[in-house]
């Protein structure tokens, strides 16, 4: 395997070296690429010596090789180690002034970000942005370790061991290299991600909590599995991911509905991993709402919007149309029932082919277990009446999980 090992200029470069000795003692041919900061840290001497190979951070060194085009078409693996604040930054904003960050943006393959940074850098939302938006790129942005910093401070942000690093960038070349070949090829797919946004007037909307992350993930592995992928996105609190997708803005659920039921027409596979509001005001006020002391309280009257996806498989029924309908739903159980009875009665009354269960709300920490994070845990259920399939890890392992269950169905519908 062909890997580009990127240094950024951290005090934890030092142990990228070992890092390097464990992929060359593998058997995979490394290059590496350090910024200019990092070789105040680890020089070229040593990852030339560690990796049999000439070491350069400049665009213009070997300009006959073309090597800012070259080394990212290349590589099957691109591991940056330590990813420090800088790097991610330059990285999420598609900075091309050295050779890493040249490469970053010819990658081909999956690339793996392993942070090393003070906490307080880690924690600052300009990083937690970045993650962000990296992360709704398709890359893997481990979190950092927690521990010992540089003089006496200690929290979130060491580099993770190099043996971690090593397992986890060896488990996402085996993952995406399964999602290639998982043979959604000449297929086309919707997918719609996002909440939807009902307007009470020109400033005020009812929403949800939906982040977005987990449709994204799933339009990046139908793509990976070769798909033609038609994005609906509503609201989103994620960047838009930067791959050749077909991308559709709305925000109510009545215009996703006219999106998705025009672009499902001709589809193999429709999606709706979106967060569609069940209820919208009856009518939106042309003005703000003024909070007046002389007047009384609005009054919001709700009126149940359509249900899209029973719409879908309905639509799809009357054409006769061979056509793959996955459905998700974010449940929470009470006394009548759990998570998977109401996931499973969903199931039968949408008549959808899949159905995606993840059970929402707080965990005992008081925090979010599926809204706006980066892990998930689903059971995916088949209309067939088998055994429901759990997955479960980062957003995009999941979405993985969904795509390779559609793959495993979807010749019954062709």
């Amino acid at each position: 395997m062909r890997i580009i090992l990127g240094v950024g200029g951290g005090i934890a470069a030092y142990k990228a070296a070992s890092l390097l000795r464990l992929f060359t003692e593998a058997g995979h041919s490394v290059t590496v690429i350090p910024t200019q900061a990092s070789l105040n840290f680890v020089g070229a001497a040593t990852w030339e010596a560690l990796s049999g190979k000439t070491v350069s951070n400049d665009v213009f060194d070997q300009v006959e090789k073309v090597n800012h085009v070259r080394l990212g078409h290349e590589a099957d693996l691109i591991v940056l180690a330590p990813a420090t604040a800088d790097l991610l930054a330059r990285a999420a904003g598609g900075h091309a002034d050295d050779l890493l960050t040249n490469t970053l943006l010819m990658a081909h393959g999956p690339v793996l970000y392993a942070p090393a940074m003070h906490s307080e850098m880690w924690a600052n939302p300009a990083t937690q942005a970045n993650v962000a938006t990296l992360r709704s790129r398709g890359a893997t942005v481990l979190d950092p370790a927690v521990g010992r910093l540089t003089g006496s401070d200690s929290g979130p942000g060491r580099l993770p061991e190099p043996e971690e690093i090593f397992a986890a960038a060896l488990a996402l070349v085996e993952s995406h290299d399964s999602a290639e070949s998982l043979g959604l090829s000449g297929k086309r797919v919707v997918i719609t991600a996002g909440g939807t946004l009902e307007p009470l007037d020109p400033v005020r909307y009812l929403g949800n909590r939906s982040s977005g992350k987990q449709g994204i993930a799933l339009a990046l592995a139908a793509q990976q599995a070769g798909a033609t992928v038609t994005l609906i996105a509503a609201h989103l609190e994620v960047a838009l991911p930067s791959a050749a997708l077909t991308v559709q803005r709305v925000e109510t659920a009545l215009e996703l509905q006219a999106a998705t039921e025009l672009a499902a027409d001709t589809a193999d596979v429709v999606i709706m991993a979106a967060a569609v509001a069940d209820f919208r005001p009856d009518h939106a006020e042309g003005s703000k709402i003024k909070k007046r002391d002389d007047s009384a309280d609005p009054v919001i009257t709700l009126v149940r919007n359509p249900d899209i996806l029973a719409g879908l498989v309905s639509r799809r029924n009357a054409r006769g149309a061979r056509q793959l309908i996955v459905g998700f739903a974010a449940e929470t159980g009470d006394e009548r029932g759990d998570v998977l009875d109401y996931a499973l009665a969903k199931l039968e009354r949408k008549g959808c082919d899949l159905l995606v269960v993840n059970q929402v709300g707080q965990d005992g920490q008081g925090q979010e277990k599926v809204f706006g994070q980066d892990s998930n845990q689903v059971l995916i259920l088949d209309r067939d009446g088998s055994a429901p399939v759990p997955a479960e890890g980062s957003k995009q392992a999941v979405a993985r999980a969904v795509v390779e269950r559609i793959v495993n169905k979807i010749d019954a519908f062709q």
